[in-house]
């Protein structure tokens, strides 16, 4: 399964609880060896260490060989007698253990959980979508199929696993979104956005609130149900607001008196059979197009259609004429390819995916 269950530093608890058993029954195994080359010596005090030594583990193993100390007492009987059943003892609760992580998948559930928390922590500039509900889900399958690394939060690990066949490639982290811990093992501090995606507008504020104290910087869209609390999800740091109803009510009576225009849009924003989508590029301080006119912005022969630009802090300008001046801060929207933008990006000195 590729997700994890980062409560209360759970992966840390399954190393402990690893060594604890493991290292036990070694210790067991140990202190019945030192015990029974104790018991040899004093059987034959003129054995030497080897030669006890020897006889404790042709004893333990039940081997068989020649003994090597005479056993020709009750009390040498007895006790190896003794040895020979807490001997076997120990080495079956040592193979029970090991077989328990091996048969179990604790073992290998362990080393997924390393694997998955050291591909978080290498995780920059990504997305982290807080919801497993389908507005969820669609939006994470939205930002991967767009070549954006996303993390998904799912409340539980039934939730976990529909994310996951839903969404295979994108690693899934279970617990509440709330939480500092679980936004923290998700990457809160190196992402580049978060969406506030629950069933509960209450839930969205507290994880918008929440994820803006951990990242200042990082760009929250938080999904409401009433459009009304927009300006309490804005005062705790969202950037963007999304309401279902809103706008699924718009795209309706859209649909019904403008039909090709959404069909227009709708092709623009994303084609699958064409490959055809709108993305923004933002223009950072020292990128080759900060302070270039549009005609001379290094955008290549193949280059996506510009359609409109905004400065910082300014208004929009569609279809920016040639002698237009690009200053830092602004952003470039452009329609093309998937190929056509990222190659954009890739001159302009942007991150193929931020």
């Amino acid at each position: 399964m590729n997700y994890y269950e980062p409560k209360a530093v759970q992966f840390e608890r399954d190393m402990i609880e690893l060594r604890r058993r493991l290292f036990g029954s070694l210790a067991f195994i140990l202190i019945v060896t030192v015990a029974g080359i104790i018991g040899f010596s004093v059987i034959d005090p003129d054995a030497g260490f080897i030669r006890a030594f020897f006889m404790t583990a042709i004893t333990l193993t039940t081997v068989g060989y020649n003994e090597e100390i005479a056993v020709d007492t009750d009390g040498a009987r007895i006790f190896t007698a003794i040895l020979i059943l807490v001997g076997m003892g120990a080495t079956l609760y040592f193979v029970s253990t090991v077989t328990a992580f091996l048969l179990e998948g604790q073992l290998g559930h362990v080393f997924r959980r390393r694997r998955m928390i050291k591909e978080l922590e290498g995780l920059r500039g990504h997305q982290i979508v807080c919801g497993a509900g389908p507005t969820a889900l669609y939006a994470a399958r939205e930002l991967a199929s767009v070549g954006r690394a996303v993390v998904v939060i799912a409340p539980t690990e039934e939730d976990a696993e529909r994310a996951f066949s839903q969404v295979r490639s994108v690693p899934v982290v279970v617990g509440d979104a709330t939480d500092d811990d679980i936004l923290t093992a998700a990457g809160i501090q190196h992402a580049h956005g978060v969406i506030a995606c629950s069933e509960s507008d209450n839930e969205n504020v507290v994880v918008t609130l929440t994820a803006r104290q951990l990242n200042p910087n990082v760009r929250i869209v938080t999904r409401l149900a009433d459009i009304d609390q927009e300006f309490k999800a804005r005062k705790v740091g969202a950037n963007g607001v999304v309401s279902p109803q809103h706008i699924g009510g718009l795209r309706l009576a859209t649909e019904l008196v403008r039909p090709t225009v959404v069909d227009f849009i709708e092709t623009m924003v994303r084609d699958d059979e064409h490959d055809i989508q709108v993305d923004e590029v933002f223009v950072v301080d020292g990128s080759p197009a900060a302070g270039v006119r549009i005609a001379d912005l290094p955008l290549g022969e193949s280059a996506p259609l510009l359609l409109a630009l905004r400065p910082k802090d300014g208004a929009w300008t569609h279809n920016p004429p040639p002698d237009h001046v690009v200053q830092p801060g602004a952003v470039l929207v452009f329609l093309g390819t998937q190929e056509e933008t990222r190659a954009v990006r890739s001159r302009l000195g942007v991150p193929s995916a931020p």
